[in-house]
């Protein structure tokens, strides 16, 4: 229904999962999609793929979101093609399980800080330039920030942060009319989940108060819902999309 026509859209690891489902849910709106990813290159492929039977405009930049320099060239290669920048998803990160804190290596803590927090911050900062009114800034956290995960203690860490640096930020730009929120899915049904044991699945399900996994297009709706003019007075929003599994 061009909920986003003529909107120009930097999703950082659109290329799969709860990435591309935005990708795909924004293009279908109208959107023209920046996709930057790691080295996925089949799976960039794959979305290329399906944005272009949608008969979308995309541009996909591969790099390393933690490293400064890469989000400069995403910031300028978005301005070159399109001209334009009007909404900003930090959407990729990274997560390894340990069983205790004495097992997350000094190598790991600095790579899960890097990817996920240093990454949204580098981004975010060079593109608040180029933002105008009506822009609109979504981050990627989750349900573990508020029960907490044994097993991914540094993950949950940043997931926290995210929380805090949207909701200061939005205080900052608010008067811009420059909107930022974030997303905390709970247990979504990605190939990493599928990949798991289908007892353990069906376990993980009926755990969830509404009796089923999210699906991936379950998170592309509140991307798309808070990139959109309906949520033009929502701002410093967490917006849990988790089957009621967090109270």
């Amino acid at each position: 229904s061009g909920k986003l026509k003529g909107k120009v859209a930097i999703i950082t690891g659109g290329d799969s999962g709860l990435g591309r489902a935005a990708a795909i849910a924004y293009v279908k709106e109208g959107a023209k999609v920046v996709i930057p990813y790691y080295n996925e290159h089949k799976d960039a492929k794959e979305t290329e793929m399906y944005i272009r039977k949608l008969g979308g405009e995309w541009l996909l930049l591969c790099g390393d979101i933690a490293d400064k320099n890469f989000c400069k060239i995403i910031v300028d290669e978005t301005l070159r093609r399109f001209g334009k920048i009007d909404i900003l998803v930090n959407n990729a990160g990274v997560q390894y399980q340990q069983d205790r804190l004495e097992d997350i290596s000094d190598e790991q803590f600095d790579k899960t800080m890097k990817v996920n927090i240093y990454g949204m911050f580098y981004l975010t900062k060079m593109v608040l330039p180029h933002l105008k009114s009506g822009a609109s800034i979504i981050n990627l956290s989750s349900v573990t920030t508020f029960y907490g995960d044994p097993q991914l203690i540094d993950y949950v860490t940043t997931k926290g942060a995210i929380v805090g640096f949207t909701r200061a930020l939005a205080r900052n730009l608010a008067l811009k009319n420059i909107r930022v929120n974030a997303i905390a899915p709970g247990i979504i049904a990605t190939d990493m989940v599928a990949a798991l044991d289908q007892n353990m699945i069906k376990a993980m399900a009926a755990n969830v108060p509404v009796g089923r996994l999210g699906e991936a297009e379950d998170i592309a709706n509140a991307f798309l819902f808070l990139a959109s003019d309906m949520a033009s007075y929502i701002s410093g929003a967490i917006l849990s999309v988790d089957g009621a599994t967090v109270i």
